[in-house]
């Protein structure tokens, strides 16, 4: 079962890393606002290393509670259903079954758009939510997401990277953290970038000529106006009409995530696939946060329930680089071609990159953010390497040197240690 590990039992190298790691930490603090100094609030919690003895004890004495929890997947078998089932279960286990999570699957209590209500209302305890889909509600947040699209782009190590970069960064971002506070939710992973993006397209796009004039369905503002950049037309469009409109020729490409799309089918219609390695496309980040009900859970529960995001974060990149592979397999089996795009668009995804990322956030008013992530990003890519998850092939090669039993519980665990430990509830 993933879950945190104590320092005795986790391996030696990333026991070794944990000190450079924490000079980029951010300012120490907890999650659960004002929530955790409340009498429903209050009592003894349990250290992070403890062992499942002394968790139970902290929990004796404190009623069974049973805990929404809306994550990104559709159904139960959605590709994207371990994000749900994996975090489950940490919970309940390390809990003792003292906490009961009912994942509600397709966002069937509220949308994307409704989420942070419902969480503030109470009717979800728990979810995967979409900041970067309300811009202008979470400025500091979209700056984030558009910064991402500086990093390097590789099949494995630079999102595992990134994803890591994102997660810390947010974290050491005030303005991030205030933007769910506002709204009353408890950001307990405040940024999950997930996987980069790629084109997928009826006929290969590579070169620069290859953009002119393409429709391609966008996801995000920033990412429209990085379409645009290249000559392209984008074109906004809800993610279950994409495949119909692929397959009647309304939009050449579709710009996004792999995993959905292959869940999606899309590579029957779109098989061909364009990658970036320079730099990459502004992304729709999400986040895991927490409502009013958590707030209001004894201490030793929040933590139990923080204490899973760690599974929650291995859990996402597994879902998502695995299901790159799957990408790639099924591009092929559909004749259709995987493919770097040309340097000369490369060259002019990274400086319009670059531009994009730094106005987005002097407008958000965090500045700093493109170079923060920037550094962590630089140390996260030495925690991947030092951890073995080094790219053994090229993108076009992915579905066949890929491990199906990759585990990124070892990354996890080193994030929780070095970036999410100083905000466990407390």
């Amino acid at each position: 079962m993933k879950r945190i590990r104590s320092a005795a039992a986790r391996p030696a190298t990333v026991t070794a890393m944990l000190a450079s790691l924490a000079l980029l930490a951010g300012c120490a603090g907890s999650v659960g606002g004002s929530g955790s100094d409340s009498e429903a609030s209050a009592g003894e919690g349990f250290a992070a290393d403890a062992s499942q003895d002394e968790i139970d004890e902290a929990l004796a004495d404190l009623d069974p509670v049973t805990l929404k929890f809306q994550p990104s997947a559709m159904s139960e078998k959605s590709i994207l259903a371990p994000n749900g089932l994996d975090v489950k279960k940490a919970i309940e286990e390390r809990s003792g079954g003292k906490i009961t999570v009912d994942v509600v699957w397709g966002q069937a209590i509220a949308s994307y758009d409704d989420v942070d209500d419902a969480l503030a209302d109470g009717r979800v305890d728990l979810a995967f939510t979409l900041p970067s889909y309300t811009p202008a509600e979470y400025p500091a947040f979209d700056a984030l997401g558009t910064a991402m699209s500086t990093l390097p782009s590789s099949p494995v190590a630079s999102d595992l990277a990134a994803n890591a970069a994102g997660v810390q960064t947010a974290w050491e971002t005030p303005e991030v953290l205030a933007e769910f506070e506002d709204k009353d939710l408890v950001p307990l992973i405040p940024m999950l970038a997930a996987g980069g993006y790629s084109t997928m397209c009826s006929e290969p796009m590579t070169s620069a000529d290859d953009w002119k004039g393409q429709q391609i369905r966008v996801g995000s503002s920033a990412a429209g106006k990085q379409v645009t950049d290249l000559g392209a037309t984008p074109v906004s469009l809800s993610f279950p009409e994409t495949y119909e409109a692929l397959q009647r020729g309304t939009v050449d490409c579709d710009l996004g995530q792999l995993a959905p799309n292959v869940e999606a089918g899309t590579f029957e219609v779109a098989p061909n696939i364009g990658v970036a390695s320079d730099a990459g496309i502004a992304r729709s980040a999400g986040a895991i946060v927490a409502g009013r009900k958590y707030s209001e859970l004894p201490v030793a529960y929040q933590q139990v329930v923080f204490d899973a995001m760690s599974t929650t974060f291995s859990t996402m990149m597994e879902v998502v680089i695995g299901a790159k592979a799957q990408a790639v397999e099924q591009a092929k089996d559909n004749d259709g071609s995987v493919e770097p795009f040309d340097d000369d668009v490369q060259k002019q995804i990274a400086t319009y990159a670059k531009t994009l990322s730094d106005k987005t956030a002097q407008k958000a008013d965090v500045a700093d953010v493109p170079s923060t992530l920037s550094s962590a990003g630089e140390e996260w890519q030495k925690t991947v390497t030092d951890l073995g998850f080094d790219d053994k092939g090229d993108f076009a090669s992915l579905d066949e040197w890929y491990p199906e039993d990759a585990s990124y519980d070892d990354l996890g665990d080193a994030l929780f240690d070095t970036v999410m430990a100083e905000h466990r509830p407390e």
